[in-house]
């Protein structure tokens, strides 16, 4: 399968697994970085976990002081950002 028929057949929606997974790599990679940054709430894309996942957002906001996960969303122009500060 070519890369622009896995980004269609990947569009259709996350299994389980792979929001699961997703949600994993976000709580023990990303929400660090969002405390520092005292972020709230905002979307971010899922490229952290690779670039087949870079068009995938991860809506979130805070709840105390963790962070919870509100959508997953398909963004066809969605890019990942640098949250190394």
């Amino acid at each position: 399968m070519g890369f622009g028929k896995l980004l269609d057949a990947m569009k259709d929606g996350l299994t389980d697994e792979e929001k699961s997974e997703l949600q994993e790599r976000f709580y023990e990679e990303i929400v660090p970085k969002l405390k520092k940054l005292d972020a709230r709430l905002g979307t971010i894309s899922c490229e952290f976990a690779g670039h087949q996942y870079a068009k995938w957002m991860i809506q979130f906001r805070s709840r105390g002081d963790d962070f919870e996960i509100v959508d997953f969303e398909w963004d066809e122009e969605g890019s990942g950002i640098d949250l190394d500060v």
